[in-house]
């Protein structure tokens, strides 16, 4: 169905399949979102499009929720490994500006317990593969990364050793931020498609994936929503049978 080479369809294809031990532990299938991951949706998404505008309103919704500054931060740093520096940089601005104008209003947000980076020691490639290998439920292979080996240790080393290391939020959220901005540019649906697979391997279960979709309709246009969850009915069509919804 999708042909473009992203994060990688290898990654689509394994997920959906191996849901991992965290997944199994989140409850319900019918359990919703919390406040706090909805919010998350909309500030992804307007970080990956760059619309700063719409990401203030966003992240002033998403603190009145519960979220943290620091919980905030640590989404759009983690959006600059796929919407790239300008974007995360800008909505890093942006956030700063809604933080200023919230303090002289008199709210005082809180701040959270900030990132903490990898140990010096770390062996990155082999922390990286650990994670991206429970995450997508088996080892991500692909011509991609055989032509362009970089590729594979930058994910590995950086994305899924540096960044997911740092806490702050559950690879969960992070999915769940990741899934937010993919939905909101264009001609992204197979990296979509994969990190839907992705985050039910974290414990994001149809039925929230489907909020996910819903509340990018609501923010982002029913264009993207609608698009988001075709995306997501091309998977859960795959779901076999006792894995969930």
């Amino acid at each position: 169905m999708f042909k473009k080479i992203g994060l990688t369809i290898a990654m689509a294809s394994i997920g959906i399949f191996g849901i991992s031990a965290e997944a199994a532990a989140n409850g319900a299938d019918d359990k919703q979102l919390t406040a706090k991951q909805r919010a998350l949706v909309p500030i992804s998404a307007f970080t990956a499009s760059g619309d700063t505008d719409k990401l203030r309103a966003a992240v002033n919704e998403g603190l009145d929720a519960g979220l943290t500054v620091n919980e905030i931060k640590e989404a759009i740093v983690q959006l600059y490994a796929y919407a790239g520096f300008p974007r995360s940089l800008n909505a890093m601005s942006a956030f700063m500006e809604v933080l200023e104008e919230r303090k002289a209003k008199g709210i005082k947000d809180t701040e959270g317990t900030a990132g903490k980076p990898l140990s010096p020691e770390t062996d990155k490639n082999e922390y990286g593969t650990k994670v991206q290998t429970g995450l997508v439920g088996g080892p991500v292979k692909g011509p991609v990364y055989d032509f362009a080996p970089a590729l594979d240790q930058f994910l590995k080393e950086h994305l899924f050793a540096d960044i997911f290391a740092r806490g702050v939020l559950s690879h969960k959220d992070r999915e769940i931020v990741t899934i937010g901005a993919l939905a909101n540019v264009e001609g992204l649906e197979p990296q979509l498609a994969a990190h839907f697979n992705i985050g039910m391997n974290t414990g994001i279960t149809i039925k929230q994936a489907e909020e996910i979709t819903k509340i990018i309709s609501e923010k982002a246009g029913k264009e993207r929503g609608d698009k988001a969850a075709k995306v997501l009915s091309g998977i859960a069509v795959r779901k076999p049978a006792g894995s969930g919804r």
